[in-house]
């Protein structure tokens, strides 16, 4: 089955090839460090080592952009580490963030030639480059891995409708408390602990263009939270959150 044929009727993109100095073969994802998340987790041993040879290894710097929106779809990642920002761009110039992506995620699976978004490292990303030919060859010969990725599909249309939930309805407290119980779950999955750290490689304007809002209410909306002592900060853009089962709360308007 093609790559394509897996988001039919769906507009998710897929980014474009990148080109940086270092690139490396990928021979070791039986021991990857994030082996468990993302589409890796659905391989064993054996099936892993032949998408070891259908992979190449990237590191992308801080303020890299590694996908050009409009550019011909023909490669596709899977993240390792670090985190992106994926933006959708106006002629003018003027820009809407409309997600981060981080550790496990995979970047692509689109019907469309092009790529439909931006997207840019905030802090040194790496990832696993994947061509299209090469990856469509793979998913013929291991059906779980096509499962997989059509669950990855799935999420990322379920995340889409949680951003126009959030831009459309929800206050501002409402919307940062959304945000980062986001962050919350995208870092603990399902085993969120009494007290959560988290720490943020974006700055807060990125963080303001994501959620519609000002910085300026963005600020009044953190200090807000921390006088109700739903979260602390601390240095080198830390929050650590007390009690998220709270947050979840206002994120989904109950308080």
């Amino acid at each position: 089955m093609s790559v394509s044929a897996l988001t039919a009727g769906n507009s998710l993109s897929v980014p474009k090839r990148i080109v940086i100095a270092g690139m490396e073969g990928c021979r070791a994802c039986s021991v990857c460090e994030v082996r468990a998340h993302g589409i890796c987790s659905a391989l064993n041993d054996d099936e892993l080592s032949q998408l070891a040879q259908a992979a190449v290894r990237v590191t992308i710097p801080p303020g890299r952009q590694l996908i050009e929106e409009g550019s011909p779809a023909d490669e596709f990642f899977n993240i390792t580490a670090g985190t992106v920002k994926l933006f959708k761009s106006l002629p003018d110039g003027r820009r809407q963030i409309t997600g981060f992506v981080g550790i496990g995620h995979f970047l692509g699976l689109a019907v469309s030639d092009r790529y439909a978004f931006g997207a840019e490292a905030i802090d040194q990303v790496r990832l696993c480059r994947f061509s299209r030919e090469r990856l469509e060859t793979v998913i013929d010969e291991f059906p779980r891995l096509e499962r997989r990725l059509r669950n990855e599909a799935a999420n990322e249309l379920v995340a889409a409708q949680d951003q126009m939930l959030l831009l459309g309805r929800k206050t501002a407290r409402e919307r940062v408390a959304s945000f980062l119980y986001g962050q919350i779950t995208e870092l603990y999955g399902d085993d969120i602990p009494q007290t959560a750290k988290l720490h943020f490689p974006m700055t807060r304007a990125d963080i303001a263009d994501f959620l519609g809002l000002t910085v300026e209410t963005v600020s009044r909306t953190i200090s807000g939270l921390r006088r109700e002592g739903l979260i602390t900060t601390g240095a080198s853009h830390e929050i650590t959150v007390p009690a998220p089962s709270r947050l979840r709360t206002i994120a989904s308007g109950e308080e």
